[in-house]
C-alpha cells in the first residue's frame, strides 16, 4: 500500500518539477516584461502555481492509474513498463508543444493558450500561420527540445515504472484502489474546500503577468477548451438581468437630440478605411511615434480627428462587426463565424443601401476568412474584390496582396460606380509577418522597426490613393472614414491586454465633404469604434435607432465613455479614470488613476460588468 502510495508521490513530484522548469522557461523569455516584478514576487509564482500544477498531474495520472487497478483485479495481467514510458513521454512533448506555443500567443495577446488558438488554427490554418510570422521560431523550437529532453530525463529518475505486486485479497485491493483514487481526485479538485480547482488559485498579484505565469498551462487551456464546448450560458453573470440592461442602456439616452452637422450634403460617397493593427502608438498626433505615419498627420489637419477612441477588441474579426454593425466584442466569442448570429446584426450597408447607395467590399485577402464574405453579402454588400480577383502575381505576401495594389484597384473601381456609394477598404500589410514589396524605412531585424516599417508603407500608400482620388470626379462628394480595425502591442511593446493604451485608435473623418470650417479640429470625447454607425448616419440624418450599442460622439447629449474587453476580461473608461477586470482571477488588474474616489471605481466596475453581462446575453439571444 506504502509502495503504492510513494509511487504516486514520485509522480507528482516529477510533474512539479516540470511545470516549474516550463514556467521558468516562460518567466526567462519574458524577463523584460518582468522587471516590474520583485525576487520575492517572481518566487511566489511557483508557490501559488503549486494546486493547479497539482490538479493538472493528477489529471494526467488518471489514465495509468486506471489502467494498474485493472490490472490489479485481471489474474495474470501485467503491463509493460516500455507502455507507461511512451504515454509519459507523450504528455511531455505535449506540455513542451503547448509551453513555446504560449510564447507567441502571450507576446501577441497577453493571454495564455486557449479554445481560440486552436480554434482559429483549425479554421483559418494559413492565415494563423501567416500571424505567426514574426515569432522566433527557431528559438522557440531550441527552447521545446531543451525541455522535451530535460523532462524525458528527469521522468526516467523520478517516475517509477515497475510493477507493484499488490494483495491477492480482493478487499485489500479495492481499499487500494479507493485511497489511490480517492488521492488522485482531491488533487483535481484542489483540496477540498468549498469551491473546486479553479483559476483565482494562481492569482495573487495585481501584476497581471505574475498572474498569468503563475497560471498552470494545461489546465487552463483544458478548462477554457470545456467552457467552450459546454451547452450555450453566459459565463459573465454579474447582476440580475434587469439591472445589467437598464445600466446599460443608462448611458446611450441622448440628453440632447441635436448633432454637430460637419457635412456639406446628407448623400456623400462614403469609404471606410478599415486599417490594419494601426494603433495610436502609430499617430503622432495621437503620442504616437513621430515620422511612422508623416502623411496621416497631413490628413488630420484636413479632417476631423476623434483623438479619444478605442477599439472593441483585439482582433479583425472584432473590429469590423464593431465598425458596421456597432456592435461589441463578445470576448470569447466572435459573433461573425456564427451566420444565424451575424445575420440579425444590424448594418451600415444595409441602411444605406436602400437610400440609393451602391455597396462594396474590397480585401487583398481572403475574403472567406473569419466568415468575412458571409456577414459582407448579408448586410448588403454587392460587390466584393478580394485576393482571388488579382492575378497570381499580384499575391506577393502570406496574407495576399499588398496596401498598394488594393487601394489602386479600388481608386479604377470607384470610377466606374455609380453614385451615391458607400465602400469599405480592408488593409492587410500591417500584419504579421510584415511583408511588404518596398524597402523598410526604419531598418534593423527586431519586429517594432518592421512593424513601423508596414505602418509607414501603409502610410504612403493612403496618400498615394488620395493624389490619385482627387483627379476624380466623384472626390468632391466624398467622406472618407479612417479607422483601425483593433490595436497592438507593437511598436512600443509596452501595452497589455488590459491596458487602455493597447485598444487606442485613431478615427478620422476626412475629405472634401467636410465643411471648411470644421477641418482640423478636433474631437476629445470618449468613444469607440461601435459609435461609428451612430455618428456617421446621424450626419445623413438617417435613423440610427437598430444600432442599440452605438452612440453619436458628434451629438453634445451623448455621455463620454469607452469599453473594450479580451478573451475573459473587460475595461470601462470615463473622462481621467478607467478600471480593467479580469474575469478568471475575478479581480480588478487596472486602475489609470489609483487615487480616484473609490465611489467611481465601484461605478466603473459596476459599468464594465453590466455591458460584459448585457453583450453576452445579445449575442445568446440573436
Amino acid at each position: 500500500m506504502l509502495k503504492n502510495l510513494f509511487i504516486l508521490l514520485r509522480f507528482f513530484v516529477f510533474w512539479l518539477l516540470f511545470f516549474a522548469i516550463n514556467r521558468l522557461a516562460f518567466e526567462i523569455y519574458f524577463r523584460d516584461k518582468l522587471k516590474i516584478a520583485t525576487g520575492k514576487e517572481l518566487l511566489e509564482s511557483f508557490l501559488f502555481a503549486l494546486r493547479l500544477d497539482l490538479a493538472t498531474a493528477a489529471y494526467i495520472a488518471i489514465l495509468p492509474l486506471l489502467v494498474s487497478i485493472a490490472v490489479w483485479f485481471i489474474p495474470g495481467a501485467r503491463v509493460k513498463a516500455i507502455w507507461y514510458k511512451v504515454y509519459i513521454w507523450f504528455c511531455i512533448l505535449i506540455v513542451c508543444f503547448l509551453t513555446i506555443l504560449d510564447f507567441n500567443i502571450f507576446q501577441e495577446w497577453s493571454t495564455k493558450v486557449n479554445y481560440r488558438v486552436f480554434d482559429s488554427i483549425i479554421h483559418q490554418f494559413s492565415e494563423s500561420l501567416a500571424s505567426s510570422g514574426s515569432a522566433p521560431i527557431g528559438l522557440c523550437i531550441t527552447i521545446g527540445v531543451v525541455l522535451l529532453v530535460t523532462g524525458i530525463l528527469l521522468s526516467n529518475v523520478l517516475i517509477d515504472y515497475r510493477h507493484i505486486k499488490t494483495p491477492t485479497k480482493t478487499s485489500s485491493k479495492i481499499a487500494y484502489s479507493l485511497v489511490l483514487i480517492f488521492v488522485t481526485f482531491s488533487a483535481i479538485r484542489g483540496g477540498w474546500q468549498t469551491t473546486p480547482a479553479n483559476q483565482s488559485m494562481a492569482y495573487y498579484s495585481p501584476k497581471q503577468i505574475l498572474n498569468q505565469s503563475s497560471l498552470n498551462t494545461e489546465w487552463n487551456l483544458f478548462d477554457n477548451i470545456i467552457e467552450n464546448l459546454r451547452a450555450a450560458h453566459n459565463p459573465y453573470l454579474f447582476l440580475p438581468p434587469k439591472t445589467a440592461d437598464s445600466l446599460s442602456r443608462s448611458l446611450f439616452l441622448q440628453k440632447a437630440d441635436t448633432t454637430l452637422h460637419i457635412l456639406k450634403t446628407k448623400r456623400p460617397n462614403i469609404v471606410i478605411f478599415q486599417l490594419e493593427s494601426f494603433t495610436a502608438d502609430v499617430i503622432e498626433s495621437l503620442g504616437g511615434d513621430k515620422g511612422v505615419c508623416p502623411n496621416f498627420e497631413k490628413f488630420i489637419s484636413q479632417g476631423v480627428l476623434f483623438d479619444s477612441v478605442y477599439s472593441a477588441g483585439d482582433r479583425t474579426d472584432k473590429g469590423m462587426v464593431a465598425i458596421l454593425s456597432g456592435f461589441p466584442s463578445q470576448a470569447i466569442r466572435t459573433i461573425i463565424t456564427n451566420n444565424t448570429k451575424q445575420e440579425k446584426l444590424p448594418a451600415i450597408p444595409e441602411i444605406l443601401q436602400p437610400e440609393g447607395y451602391a455597396t462594396s467590399y474590397f480585401y487583398g485577402g481572403e475574403v472567406e476568412y473569419m466568415n468575412f464574405k458571409s456577414y459582407m453579402l448579408t448586410h448588403k454588400i454587392a460587390h466584393i474584390t478580394a485576393m482571388n480577383n488579382f492575378d497570381r502575381s499580384k499575391v506577393d505576401s502570406k496574407w495576399g496582396v499588398n496596401d498598394g495594389t488594393l487601394l489602386d484597384t479600388h481608386v479604377e473601381y470607384l470610377n466606374t460606380e455609380k453614385q451615391p456609394f458607400f465602400s469599405l477598404v480592408e488593409t492587410l500589410t500591417n500584419h504579421e509577418p510584415f511583408d511588404m514589396p518596398a524597402k523598410a524605412h526604419f531598418p534593423g531585424p527586431n519586429v517594432a522597426n518592421k512593424f513601423r516599417s508596414t505602418a509607414y508603407y501603409t502610410d504612403s500608400c493612403l496618400n498615394a490613393y488620395f493624389e490619385h482620388a482627387k483627379k476624380q470626379s466623384w472626390y468632391k462628394n466624398t467622406l472618407f472614414i479612417l479607422v483601425a480595425d483593433h490595436g497592438h502591442r507593437l511598436p512600443r511593446n509596452t501595452s497589455e491586454s488590459y491596458q487602455p493604451a493597447k485598444y487606442h485608435i485613431p478615427l478620422l473623418f476626412f475629405g472634401d465633404a467636410i465643411k471648411e470650417e470644421y477641418r482640423g479640429k478636433r474631437i476629445s470625447k470618449l468613444g469607440n469604434q461601435t459609435d461609428i454607425p451612430a455618428t456617421l448616419l446621424a450626419q445623413l440624418d438617417l435613423p440610427y435607432d437598430k444600432f442599440g450599442w452605438s452612440k453619436d460622439i458628434l451629438n453634445p447629449g451623448t455621455p463620454p465613455f469607452a469599453f473594450f474587453d479580451w478573451d475573459n476580461g473587460m475595461g470601462f473608461m470615463v473622462p481621467g479614470q478607467a478600471i480593467s477586470f479580469d474575469n478568471l482571477g475575478k479581480q480588478v488588474v487596472y486602475t489609470k488613476n489609483q487615487k480616484g474616489d473609490q465611489a467611481t471605481k465601484d461605478k466603473l466596475l459596476l459599468y464594465g460588468k453590466a455591458f460584459l453581462q448585457q453583450i453576452y446575453t445579445e449575442y445568446m439571444a440573436y
